[in-house]
């Protein structure tokens, strides 16, 4: 499918999905002087000599890796990037294929949407957090002062190829990550997605998982076409993000890092809290979305003497408006709004509720 993005402010994008996506990449590189693939080690060992395999004609000598892990995911390594960039000739008119889970995909395609102001990329996700959310909807950037996604842009990439024979590869951390963006949109938008979903955790879609990958994917696209650049509708796809980005910089800056999964999982529960309190989500409502969370993700740990720093990590938040942060919050499972102020007394009682100590 090829999104017209008319009304998001960015270019198309051709988004290929399902099996054997990836031997379609074949008709594009005619097009461009020289083509080069970022990859991770993990990437580069497991993934990369598929993309060689299926997708032909690649040069297998212009491949560029950098580190594994969030804590990579800043300025350095894309300066790591442009220069290995440069060294290879790459110029304006030479492609990248960014071949790896939402750190690659994020930041490679902010090292090519500013390298000589702009060349083009694709973005190959291997991971299910990367096929279902980070690699589509034109959002670059890279962590600054610990902060997530502090420095970015907005840049589509030339396409998107979501190929279900990369999760294969994923580990059972990485499938838990990703599945907490699934259940994202079964929450926002997507109450048929839910009751495919059910009553199984992430380990037994595994089996059923390319439409259920396809659907949230497709979920997203759709946000995006209407607002590409977050000025109303899109917003809405931060749910569980607002606290979870903050819990996940705390554990970064703690020396025990958690999934991105991990923390929106738990984002997710304060913010279904919130909707209860301040958005007319029912009680039995908030207490389903509880249950499907915890059917899948364990409780995080974390102290009360944080809160404060959790606190002010969200003042950090792109969403926040004078002195309060906005919220995207939910109406019910399946329905949610956005833009909804919160007071950080109100924050500071989602988090007790998190660790069970406010019913």
């Amino acid at each position: 499918m090829q999104s017209e993005n008319l009304k998001s402010g960015l270019n198309p994008v051709n988004y290929w999905m399902g099996k054997d996506s990836l031997e379609k990449l074949q008709t594009l590189f005619e097009e461009f002087s020289k083509v080069f693939v970022l990859v991770d080690e993990n990437t580069q060992k497991y993934c990369l000599p598929v993309l060689l395999e299926k997708a032909g004609t690649l040069d297998a000598d212009r491949i560029i890796s950098v580190p594994s892990g969030e804590e990579f995911k800043n300025l350095k390594t894309v300066s790591f990037i442009w220069e290995k960039l440069t060294e290879m000739a790459a110029s304006r008119d030479s492609l990248l294929i960014n071949l790896g889970g939402g750190v690659i995909t994020d930041m490679g395609g902010f090292a090519a949407a500013t390298f000589k102001r702009g060349m083009s990329f694709i973005n190959i996700p291997t991971t299910l957090l990367g096929q279902v959310d980070a690699a589509l909807g034109g959002k670059t950037g890279v962590d600054f002062q610990e902060f997530k996604n502090h420095i970015g842009t907005f840049t589509n990439p030339l396409a998107v190829v979501v190929d279900p024979v990369f999760l294969k590869t994923l580990d059972d951390l990485q499938w838990k990550s990703g599945f907490a963006e699934v259940l994202k949109y079964g929450f926002i938008m997507d109450k048929p997605l839910l009751d495919n979903i059910g009553n199984r955790s992430y380990q037994q879609i595994k089996d059923d998982s390319e439409m259920i990958i396809i659907n949230s994917a497709r979920d997203k696209i759709r946000v995006v076409e209407e607002d590409g650049l977050e000025k109303g509708l899109r917003k809405i796809l931060n749910f569980g993000h607002t606290a979870g980005h903050a819990l996940e910089t705390w554990f970064l800056k703690s020396g025990n890092p958690i999934t991105h999964g991990e923390a929106v999982a738990a984002g997710m529960i304060c913010e279904s809290w919130l909707s209860n309190q301040l958005t007319g989500l029912s009680d039995e409502d908030l207490k389903k979305v509880i249950d499907i969370i915890d059917r899948s993700f364990n409780r995080l740990s974390f102290p009360a003497s944080v809160f404060e720093e959790l606190l002010q990590l969200t003042r950090q938040d792109k969403k926040v408006r004078g002195n309060l942060s906005r919220f995207s919050l939910l109406k019910n499972c399946g329905e949610s709004v956005f833009d909804v102020p919160v007071e950080d007394s109100l924050f500071v009682q989602s988090l007790e509720f998190y660790l069970g100590r406010q019913k």
